[in-house]
């Protein structure tokens, strides 16, 4: 024993904060030290180390202490936890979601929506997604012995929409119709059947609402409504129309909305142009040409950036990132631009704070009927119905504690993105002109002057710049 505490005289063994690396430095430099192999392993046991001893480094630390007179050496090397993958859904059938954002255009600005005309149409009983399943990943193990703790990978969720069917393993979803694929809000896989209008929405038409996706080969004029559970596809323009679509809106011909009427996606809207219009996208919103004097709030990005890429009056809002060519122009025409703001997520927020404060309370009503059955119970008086009333009881307390797990997790994960503008930009291309806004979070910086190829983050209590690269 008095051997140990002479070599705690004079060395140091010091463990990193994640305990998987174990230093040795020495105290005093005794050039007359010496140790043996076992009584070092013995002092490195002592001192809590007892997994990942370097035996390399052991043996030559025992022949010449000397050499580690001033340096800090690791002595045991322990595992680094390995955290799962989480499981993913991989598409048997092209999505819109795994293609790339910008739709092609030429050299003259103009924009192929061929797959408008193009229909991604799938056949009763063919497979569109099969679940991946998430890893297990492994813990690590601390020089001291003991196991560090390592998240498993969280399996993915298939979501159901309408005309879909799971095999009996419950791992791949199949069409259930003839129809094409649409995810909607929230990730929900749907088939949809395919109405299409050979022609304009007009009175000959009249409004159209459709459980499914539209396709329409002329133009939407002002003051008629379209409303789709799948997609909207239009080949000619869109005029102050109303365009509902829990899916994605895609419009070839651009829109003129006159600052009257909506188009409203669960998903993202492309369009060529949007003039005088007024657009909300679940995702993002993808204009090749220009966005003039317009409304446009997207839950994630906006991107303007093909051949004109140009962004001019109006308020333009964006949960993440804005990116244009250019912004304002040069007679300093106000333009808003705002960035890190989810107006989805904080009305989901206080919904779910809501729906926490009703579960908690048919909790609290749940255990109280159950605390009475259960004294009924022990006192030998549950009649057979009260039996039954006292399982179902049960199980309704655990789905309802099973829901508030959920529900508080959810609130978490929004908390958390409403907290971060870490990811909310503004990526100029080409120009930025004075009479601009940019709002980061709470933050807003006015351009004065024009600047050219810049990027606009938050950092540290300000809207700060950098070259855009």
């Amino acid at each position: 024993m008095d051997m140990l505490e002479d070599l705690a005289q004079i060395i140091s063994i010091t463990v990193n904060d994640d305990r998987t690396i174990a230093y040795l430095q020495f105290i005093v430099k005794d050039e007359h030290f010496t140790c043996t192999a076992e009584a070092f392993r013995s002092f490195l046991q002592s001192q809590g180390v007892k997994y990942g001893i370097q035996e390399d480094i052991l043996r030559r630390f025992v022949q010449n202490p000397r050499e580690y007179f001033y340096s800090k050496t690791p002595i045991a090397i322990g595992e680094e936890p390995q955290d799962g993958e989480n499981g993913r859904i991989r598409y048997s059938v092209s999505l819109e979601d795994e293609q790339q954002h910008r739709p092609t255009e030429n050299d003259d600005g103009i924009v192929d929506f061929k797959e408008v005309n193009r229909l991604n149409n799938v056949r009763r009983g063919q497979l569109i997604a099969e679940l991946l399943p998430p890893s297990p990943g492994r813990p690590g193990q601390a020089v001291t012995g003991e196991p560090i703790a390592h998240k498993p990978g969280k399996a993915a969720l298939l979501k159901l929409g309408k005309n879909v069917v799971l095999n009996p393993e419950q791992t791949a979803v199949y069409a259930a119709i003839d129809g094409l694929v649409t995810l909607t809000d929230k990730g929900k896989l749907n088939v949809f059947p395919v109405y299409e209008v050979n022609g304009n929405v007009d009175y000959s038409t009249g409004n159209i609402d459709f459980v499914g996706t539209v396709v329409i080969r002329g133009n939407v004029l002002t003051g008629f409504k379209v409303n789709a559970s799948g997609d909207i596809r239009v080949v000619g323009g869109v005029e102050g129309a109303e365009l509902y679509s829990e899916g994605s809106i895609e419009i070839t011909g651009g829109i003129i909305g006159y600052n009257k009427g909506l188009v409203k996606a669960g998903k993202t809207v492309k369009s060529s142009f949007i003039q005088d219009g007024n657009v909300i996208a679940g995702e993002d919103v993808i204009v090749t040409q220009s966005i003039m004097h317009s409304t446009i709030r997207a839950s994630r990005d906006v991107i303007c950036s093909g051949t004109k890429g140009l962004i001019v009056g109006g308020n333009i809002q964006a949960g993440e990132k804005v990116t244009a060519r250019i912004i304002g122009n040069p007679m300093s025409t106000t333009t808003a631009i705002e960035v890190g703001v989810l107006p989805e997520l904080r009305n989901e927020l206080n919904d779910l704070r809501n729906q926490l404060k009703d579960t908690m309370l048919n909790l609290d009503k749940s255990e109280k009927a159950l605390a009475m059955l259960d004294q009924l119970a022990s006192m030998g008086r549950l009649t057979p119905d009260k039996v039954e009333m006292r399982s179902k009881l049960g199980l309704t307390k655990k789905s309802q504690i099973l829901e508030i797990g959920e529900i508080k997790e959810r609130i978490l994960a929004i908390e958390k993105a409403l907290e971060d503008t870490g990811r909310a930009r503004v990526e100029v291309l080409k120009m930025i002109y004075g009479g601009s806004k940019i709002v980061i979070g709470r933050y807003t910086k006015y351009i004065k002057e024009p600047i050219s190829r810049m990027s606009f983050y938050f950092s540290e209590g300000d809207i700060e710049m950098s070259s855009y690269v």
